[in-house]
């Protein structure tokens, strides 16, 4: 009986605990909960204010707040998380360019944006990736201006790297406008890349056509050309010939399999001026016949006068006058008419100075070498003078 009622009391004081102690754990638990909220509000007031009250009214009032929230409510997430995170680096750009300059997009092209990334994200949705690519190949079209150029990579990109893309007509023709883009800003190395991947891609769409209607092979193929051509200006200027001949006649070869004749009849005159400048008049004067041939077939006066020229310049070289004077009359005469300025002065200064030299070399005086030699330095001075005009 003692034992059950001393079991009682035992009980009852450890359910009861004692006020004291509940007392001290509740002003500990106080203390900390002061501590840290104390802590938090430091930490607060550490971080800078993120936006003033006029931007936050600026936001909700605007454009871009408005396609944010369609887009939100449409269901188009990842649409939202990528027009927001190109919106905010787009402008961090322009801020820093040019901070008077800073404004937001038109609406018509956030309007644009909204309207074909949520294409093409319900096109994903549904497995229909060649749907997903043209939806981007038209936003990467639309926005050609100058200062929208690295939106339209971010399109243009994403769509020719597709990885669920495949060899799609639109990837294709993305990776091409890329290349283009490139080449436009002189990074020629990156432009090469992209076009001959675009050129091995179409390979197996031979008749495909871009958004103009053009087959796709021979644009890449145009821009393939212009950027050999390019890339052979610098081993040109360090006389490095050898990958100057090497590039031209990739070059050559690719403006052959493009079927432009007048970038043919180009690319050829390339070539003969860098044989020429080699010493190799033989292989020089082949180039240049090339190109004779096409631009007469092309009713290109210019450009056949410049063939006749150059052929004149590496026969002189051999000692060829007579034949030196022929194509230089040939010159002459489709200068004259062609009507190009520059080039009718030339011709009539380099015919007069031929002329001079012709009579002088019928005389039998004992000044006529001194004399030829003359006329020859005032022919190679007025053709100095005429190309510095």
């Amino acid at each position: 009986m003692d034992a059950a009622v001393r079991h009682r009391r035992g009980r009852g004081r450890s359910f009861l605990p004692e006020l004291t102690t509940t007392t001290t754990n509740i002003s500990n638990r106080n203390r900390k909960w002061r501590s840290g909220d104390q802590h938090r509000m430091k930490n607060v007031d550490e971080f800078p204010q993120i936006s003033s009250k006029e931007e936050i009214a600026t936001f909700r009032n605007s454009q871009k707040q408005s396609v944010c929230v369609k887009m939100l409510q449409e269901g188009f997430h990842r649409s939202f998380s990528e027009l927001f995170s190109l919106l905010q680096v787009e402008q961090q750009k322009r801020a820093e360019s040019d901070p008077a300059s800073a404004q937001q997009l038109q609406p018509e092209k956030l309007e644009t944006m909204r309207l074909h990334l949520c294409r093409a994200e319900q096109a994903e949705r549904s497995g229909s990736w060649s749907v997903v690519c043209e939806q981007r190949l038209v936003l990467g079209q639309y926005f050609s201006a100058s200062e929208d150029r690295s939106l339209s990579l971010h399109f243009l990109r994403s769509c020719a790297g597709g990885e669920r893309a495949g060899n799609c007509r639109a990837a294709a023709e993305a990776r091409a406008c890329v290349a283009e883009l490139y080449l436009q800003q002189g990074e020629l190395e990156q432009a090469r890349q992209q076009a001959e991947q675009c050129l091995r891609q179409t390979e197996g769409g031979s008749s495909w056509s871009d958004s103009t209607g053009r087959l796709l092979q021979m644009r890449v193929r145009g821009t393939l050309w212009r950027i050999y051509d390019r890339l052979a200006d610098a081993p040109l200027e360090a006389r490095n010939y050898t990958d100057a001949l090497r590039l031209l006649h990739r070059s050559h070869r690719v403006a052959t399999e493009s079927e432009d004749r007048q970038t043919e009849a180009t690319a050829a005159y390339r070539l003969g001026l860098t044989y020429q400048s080699t010493g190799d008049h033989d292989t020089a004067k082949e180039f240049f016949s090339t190109c004779a041939q096409m631009c007469e077939s092309l009713q290109d006066t210019e450009g056949l006068g410049n063939a006749y020229k150059a052929m004149a310049k590496s026969m002189e070289s051999e000692g060829n006058t007579q034949e030196a004077v022929q194509c230089l009359e040939k010159f002459v005469e489709v200068t004259q008419r062609s009507g190009v300025k520059h080039n009718l002065v030339d011709a009539c200064m380099v015919s007069t100075a031929e002329r001079l030299t012709s009579s002088f070399s019928r005389m039998k005086s004992p000044v006529r070498q001194e004399t030829c030699l003359c006329c020859r330095k005032l022919r190679c001075g007025w053709r100095v003078l005429v190309l510095s005009l």
